[in-house]
């Protein structure tokens, strides 16, 4: 499957996995590597130390392309980038910031960027900054999300209309006819997060894929607009969240409710009650926990059938 995402990354399907914190380390990102995608590290649950780490044992996991995702708030973001840089990493993921300020020094060293917006305003300031590739996130999707409340589906033709570079969709998108659905509406390819969690790879705890997998419809909410809005499995915590709204609340109750690690301690440490379970709203549809390679088969394998089949549908 030949277009512009997979020429742009060298990759066999145009098949991003998402470089979700807590959940995006070396097995998971190589895993998808070899099985045809781009597989991201994600940067933003690790020290400088222990994302050169992740870099090199995926190189030595993969001779595939690979890339990091950068979320752009990150404390040590220098550091970050000059260790992406010197370990030769040929792809960059920037989200939660402005794509001027690392782009061009990105760029010069040979690395293809690709930035996530949630708003056609913000994918055309990252095509204006230089960036090879938007990701157009709809809120549907997990964990921090744009403030906009834009689904996936009305985003990417609006995105479409306004960028001549190649574009992503992402939220929302766990199988082959997600995937048929958003290339119909313009995407060039797809970042998938969520049914990746769900990997055997992935470094998230088995409480929380066993959560995933159990939840249905209905079972997240966005929520802590005024801090960063984010998406998350209904739990005590969240309960916390919503009974501390009706005390109307100012940002500081909010900041000192979330506390510090409470992503980690939900994800990757496994506590179901007090901890903050980013995923998105697509989870309903993912109900069993397999190796990223079986993901990665059935959703090109459900695109091929579903492409092939409306060939022959009359309308």
């Amino acid at each position: 499957m030949q277009n512009k995402i997979t020429e742009l990354f060298k990759i066999k399907y145009p098949i991003i996995q998402a470089g979700m914190i807590w959940n995006s380390g070396w097995k998971l990102a190589s895993a998808v590597s070899n099985s045809g995608g781009l597989g991201l590290l994600g940067a933003g649950s690790m020290y400088p130390d222990v994302l050169r780490q992740h870099i090199q044992k995926c190189k030595k996991a993969t001779s595939h392309p690979f890339g990091v995702n950068v979320p752009m708030l990150y404390p040590n973001i220098e550091e970050i980038i000059q260790i992406i840089i010197e370990q030769g990493v040929k792809i960059v993921f920037t989200s939660a910031g402005n794509p001027k300020i690392h782009t061009e020094r990105l760029k010069k060293n040979g690395i293809k960027v690709a930035h996530v917006i949630s708003s056609v305003k913000f994918a055309a300031k990252a095509q204006e900054a230089g960036v090879d590739a938007v990701v157009a996130e709809g809120f549907e999707a997990g964990g921090h999300n744009g403030r906009e409340e834009t689904t996936t589906f009305t985003l990417i033709p609006m995105v479409k209309e306004k960028i001549q570079i190649p574009l992503i969709a992402a939220g929302g998108i766990a199988t082959g006819k997600g995937m048929l659905a958003a290339m119909v509406l313009g995407a060039d390819g797809v970042q998938i997060g969520s049914r990746f969690v769900a990997s055997e790879e992935s470094s998230a705890h088995i409480n929380f894929k066993n959560k995933v997998i159990e939840a249905k419809d209905g079972d997240t909410l966005l929520t802590l607009k005024e801090l960063a809005p984010v998406r998350l499995l209904k739990n005590k915590f969240s309960n916390d969240v919503l009974e501390l709204y009706k005390r109307n609340p100012s940002k500081q109750d909010l900041i000192d409710l979330l506390g510090r690690a409470r992503a980690k301690r939900g994800m990757f440490e496994g506590d179901l009650e007090d901890g903050e379970l980013e995923i998105g709203q697509i989870t309903g549809l993912i109900n069993k926990i397999q190796p990223a390679s079986k993901i990665v088969k059935e959703i090109i394998s459900e695109f091929d059938f579903e492409k092939n089949n409306l060939k022959g549908t009359m309308f």
